[in-house]
């Protein structure tokens, strides 16, 4: 999410002095390690690249632009080179680490981005300026995430085109916390209501059970009439496969649209129905 405002920053002509962004990481099984898509792009940028917090502070920098780093920034940094952040929800709401996922998680029909003063709070600054997006009813967590990146890109380049300007505190109602999601966030409770069930799907990464082993569900489609499909699925316990690809739930129902058995490549609903023959049997149990 970092890298194509590192982008817009370098295409509107500001100089970026230095870019700070995690150690090269070893991936896969082998000894080879790659570097971050933020390091990768400001190589290609032909842009000084440090895995330091501190040197940021080395460089003769005006000012630091950070994008998605995971961490709070110390006092004695911001002390001598001041900050602004890109952050990807409506502040007050959602601070914290993961505001697109919760954001949809929770319901929310709208989100966006703000640009904000960096303090010693977390995401608690003074904010410079906003932008919204709706939030669609099948709306996924990579789409939106996408559209805000654009949008905080071109948000950002126009803050610091009148730079400096002064920031607005932020309200002291409506706060809430965007706390990292565990993998309990990602497994689907069939008690609960088809809609709640669409939107963890639609996070990305959920995962149930079926005869012992993890079958994560890619896409589905809420069903949330009285009875879902058919008159048995309002009887049916939550989880139950009332039709090939329907799942019963403690409200309505979740039409499976593409699925990926545990140690096999993603598939149609359809085509996994159709060898596994699972009518009757219950996911999550």
């Amino acid at each position: 999410m970092a890298v194509p405002p590192l982008e817009a920053l370098h295409a509107a002509g500001h100089d970026v002095a230095l870019v700070i962004t995690r150690p090269d990481r070893r991936r896969g099984r082998g000894s080879a390690v790659s570097p971050s898509p933020v390091k990768a792009a400001a190589q290609r940028l032909g842009l000084a690249v440090s895995h330091e917090l501190a040197d940021a502070t080395t460089v003769g920098a005006e000012l630091g632009v950070v994008v998605a780093y995971g961490r709070i920034i110390p006092a004695d940094v911001l002390a001598d080179l001041p900050m602004v952040n890109l952050h990807f929800s409506l502040l007050p709401r959602w601070r914290g680490a993961a505001p697109v996922e919760r954001a949809i998680l929770a319901g929310d029909e709208r989100t966006g981005v703000c640009v904000m003063e960096v303090d010693e709070g977390l995401d608690t600054g003074d904010v410079l300026a906003c932008a919204e997006v709706p939030i669609g009813p099948a709306t996924t967590a990579a789409e939106l995430r996408d559209q805000l990146v654009e949008l905080g890109s071109e948000l950002l380049v126009e803050v610091l085109s009148t730079w400096p300007r002064t920031g607005v505190p932020q309200a002291a109602d409506g706060v809430t916390y965007a706390e990292k999601l565990t993998a309990e966030d990602h497994r689907l409770d069939w008690s609960g209501d088809a809609a709640q069930l669409d939107r963890v799907v639609r996070v990305g990464d959920a995962w149930t059970t079926f005869r012992g082993r993890r079958l994560k569900v890619l896409e589905a489609e809420p069903l949330l009439e009285a009875g879902g499909p058919d008159a048995g699925t309002a009887t049916a316990p939550p989880g139950t496969l009332v039709e090939p690809t329907v799942v019963s739930c403690g409200t309505g129902a979740l039409r499976l649209g593409r699925v990926q058995p545990e140690g096999r490549a993603p598939m149609d609903a359809a085509a996994w129905a159709n060898g596994a023959r699972p009518v009757g049997e219950r996911l999550g149990a």
